[in-house]
């Protein structure tokens, strides 16, 4: 336990220290975003493009979170055990590619669909069995939902014109 402790401080350090654009903590065994990180990262936030917590025990993420790292480009999640998103989710402006496969995702999570930067959504391998099509067909900047390995009963030849959908 001491050693993924350190392992996650490290890389926090590393990060505000060389003014990285990146923080990653995938692999550190954690089940939850350490709240000592938004004070170790306050003077840098701004600067944080990207944020990994791949392969955690995740199983929830604050609207804290999404309101502290406001410049979020690209945010892992898989491999976490993740069943919602917090609705500060939906204010993310500049957000465009979320990575959610390998969680527990029952329901697609709606707030997603109010982010206008988003690209691209990745859910493969969860539970979900119901797409909000409409919603995502509103979705301006979105060009691909991965929804492989889920209970859904879309169709390939559903995908709308505007963006591809993997079943």
């Amino acid at each position: 336990m001491a050693e993924a402790v350190a392992n996650v401080a490290r890389r926090i350090n590393a990060t505000a220290e060389e003014g990285k654009d990146t923080l990653d903590l995938s692999d550190c065994k954690l089940i939850s975003f350490p709240d000592g990180v938004f004070k170790v990262l306050r003077s840098c936030t701004d600067k944080i493009h990207k944020i990994t917590l791949a392969n955690n025990e995740v199983k929830a993420l604050t609207n804290k979170f999404f309101t502290t790292f406001t410049q979020l480009r690209e945010l892992d999640l898989q491999g976490n055990v993740l069943t919602k998103l917090p609705d500060a989710v939906g204010d993310m402006e500049h957000l465009v590619t979320i990575n959610l496969s390998n969680n527990r995702f029952s329901e697609f999570p709606e707030r997603l669909t109010a982010v206008r930067t988003l690209e691209h959504i990745n859910l493969e391998s969860n539970q979900i069995s119901e797409v909000p099509l409409e919603r995502l067909c509103e979705m301006p900047a979105l060009r691909s939902v991965d929804l492989r390995s889920n209970p859904t009963s879309l169709s390939s030849s559903q995908s709308p014109q505007n963006f591809t959908i993997l079943t």
